[in-house]
């Protein structure tokens, strides 16, 4: 189990970060299998359990299937066809080893590889923090690449982004089902619902604006047509 490497020979932007949960590993492991839905992952449509085994050396092998949208920006939603699939399927492989306390997650997508030849892979590794027991460290390493021909560089910017973007609702999404398990009411802040309703009603915005843009173009082409 695990991602296939990138191939040799393609560019590619890496990312490596660490986070801490002030929890511990324990309670970190469980929340992980519990971590959908939350209000942070709202991205994330669909998740089942494919394959599971446990090795002889008493570690825990798991594979998940997870269904993401996959919103494009809005250069590449001129580029390519409308009838595009907007969601993108994701493999997770997961091996556990309770003994040593450390959880090794492999993620990469397997759709969108022909129309954008896209690969982004991600390795997570959980284990106790070295300075307090009681705390977990996540370590995270990305790798994104593209070689679609002319805009790679845009496609491998964009990914790297979106990844940083989604590492940021990965950890209030722990935090939360963290604070849920251990009997607290996380509740979302005023500020976060007011950011979040002001970022829908721009979207919203935005979406009115290019459909008006849409209709008026095909109006003047209609207009001329009747001219001719």
């Amino acid at each position: 189990m695990g991602a296939e490497p990138i191939r040799v020979g393609t560019m590619v932007k890496y990312f490596l970060g660490q986070s801490v949960l002030r929890s511990s590993w324990d309670q970190v492991f469980a929340a992980f299998w519990q971590w959908y839905p939350n209000p942070y992952s709202k991205h994330v449509l669909t998740e089942d359990i494919v394959h599971r085994e446990v090795t002889p050396d008493q570690k825990l092998l798991s594979r998940r299937l997870l269904t993401k949208t996959n919103r494009m920006p809005r250069w590449a939603e001129r580029r390519f066809p409308a009838n595009v699939a907007h969601s993108v399927y994701i493999l997770e492989d997961s091996i556990v080893d309770p003994q040593n306390q450390t959880m090794t997650t492999f993620t990469w997508n397997i759709n969108h590889a022909r129309l954008m030849v896209v690969e982004e892979r991600c390795v997570c590794v959980y284990c106790v923090n070295s300075d307090n027991s009681g705390w977990t460290e996540i370590r995270r390493e990305a790798w994104v690449s593209s070689s679609l021909f002319g805009v790679s560089r845009a496609v491998q910017e964009f990914g790297l982004a979106r990844f940083k973007s989604n590492v940021t609702k990965t950890m209030k999404g722990f935090e939360y089902i963290l604070a849920k398990l251990q009997g607290e009411a996380p509740s979302r802040t005023l500020v976060e619902t007011a950011k979040e309703a002001k970022e829908k009603a721009k979207e919203t915005a935005l979406a009115a604006t290019e459909k008006a843009k849409d209709l008026a173009n095909k109006d003047a082409t209609k207009q001329q047509q009747q001219l001719m």
